[in-house]
């Protein structure tokens, strides 16, 4: 399916249960391939990011079994089966096993697909450079091969544009032969670091850092993992979309998902209790009921994949919304800031980016039907069948399918939302 229309009567009811949060699930699997022994994964969503990390790992030498759908067997070993990894169009994959690679002596080329050839990597450069490895980049994009082994030390890392290659420089490093310590620059997606270190210490590795402070780490070579059995969490990124949906159109539970996740995107609450949506928040799932939306200011800089959510939420508002942290959306899949503007443009709702003082203003307002293109970002396309709930006729949303990057049924469950409702 290369289009998606969405029909009319757009009314939602029941409940959903979203994926698992493929950043954690990416980080699990990262772990696991550097576990000696066995460790199981369990609640995995098979989205196309996901997919492409069980690929990588496998080329890098874990061995995978899938059981039942929802779960992996993963026997650890960093033995290199191949000299290329190509890791689909996850910038997380990317970042991420760039640093486990340099692990080896051996010369590894990452590369990747489509809108990830675009974004940038030339924050993983020099930091890998300054421990020992050997870099050739393709002008701060994929690809980019390294030869290690990687070496402890002193390193500084930029973390301005994002906190995905430190995440893995912090599961790489403690089974490189000497210490690191990683002086952290100008953080951003903290939480997304918290995640990191919640993984490690899931597999017993230790990392030393002053709780609530971002610049600086030690760690500790020569650690060993160890196995787990590990069941993966919903995605609150995916959740918000239906949490979004559900305040602007109908009244839906969201099972699986904990308010004391880890989570950045769990401040999608915080955003809908100040444009007035109800919710109701019990153990382990939230519903979320429609009200008359308010216009609300919210800083999403430390939680930039929000950003598509949170415009649809403000196109249902009565007002100017103004979200903070313009600046993260530059780097994504698609530069979210402009395409979101010109995509509602076409609905017929304004959007104001200011990029010097970081901020999106998204004028609320009545949608009109239209084309409108994903622009091949998944988040783009959630948010565009989000909005185009509120609009009495159909909506065409070119290349929708990629919403399989990281929410493969996302179609279908608002359908069965709809069929609950009738």
């Amino acid at each position: 399916m290369d289009d998606s229309t969405v029909p009319l009567g757009n009314r939602l009811r029941g409940e959903v249960t979203p994926p698992c949060s493929k950043s954690y699930a990416q980080r699990a699997m990262a772990a696991a391939l550097l576990t000696p022994g066995r460790t199981t994964l369990r609640g995995i969503e098979f989205c196309r990011d996901t997919r492409s990390a069980i690929a990588t790992i496998e080329h890098l030498g874990a061995k995978v079994v899938i059981l039942d759908n929802d779960t992996l067997i993963i026997d650890g070993g960093l033995k290199p089966q191949t000299a290329t990894l190509n890791v689909g169009e996850s910038g997380l994959a990317a970042r991420l096993f760039t640093p486990i690679a340099s692990l080896l002596s051996t010369p590894i080329t990452i590369d990747g697909e489509g809108t990830l050839l675009h974004r940038p990597m030339s924050m993983m450069v020099e930091p890998l450079k300054e421990l020992g490895v050997m870099v050739r980049d393709g002008g701060g994009r994929l690809p980019i091969e390294v030869c290690g082994p990687i070496r402890g030390g002193r390193v500084t890392v930029d973390g301005s544009v994002s906190s995905q290659f430190v995440t893995g420089l912090l599961l790489a490093l403690p089974v490189a032969q000497g210490a690191t310590t990683i002086e952290l620059r100008g953080a951003v997606s903290t939480p997304y670091i918290d995640m990191t270190l919640e993984t490690l210490d899931r597999f017993g590795v230790e990392v030393m850092y002053n709780d609530g402070d971002y610049t600086e780490f030690y760690i500790e070579g020569g650690q060993e993992y160890k196995p787990t059995d590990y069941t993966i969490e919903s995605d609150w990124s995916a959740a918000a979309m239906i949490m979004v949906a559900a305040a602007i159109a109908g009244e839906v539970t969201i099972n699986n998902l904990s308010t004391l996740s880890r989570q950045a995107d769990t401040a999608i609450c915080r955003a809908l209790e100040r444009a007035g949506a109800s919710l109701i928040i019990e153990e382990n799932k939230i519903t979320v009921a429609h009200r008359e939306i308010e216009a609300f200011t919210f800083d999403a800089t430390h939680c930039p994949d929000l950003f598509p959510a949170l415009v649809a939420l403000a196109a249902a508002a009565e007002g100017v919304s103004t979200i903070y942290g313009l600046g993260r959306l530059g780097g994504k899949e698609s530069d979210r800031g402009e395409v979101l503007k010109e995509e509602y443009a076409k609905l017929g709702i304004e959007i104001e980016l200011d990029y010097d003082e970081d901020t999106m203003r998204i004028i609320g307002g009545t949608p009109h039907a239209a084309e409108v293109d994903s622009h091949d970002d998944h988040r783009i396309a959630m948010s565009l069948a989000v909005t185009a709930l509120r609009i009495d006729q159909d909506v065409t949303i070119r290349n929708s399918e990629c919403v399989a990057k990281s929410y493969p049924s996302f179609f279908d469950d608002l359908e069965s939302l709809k069929q609950r409702c009738e």
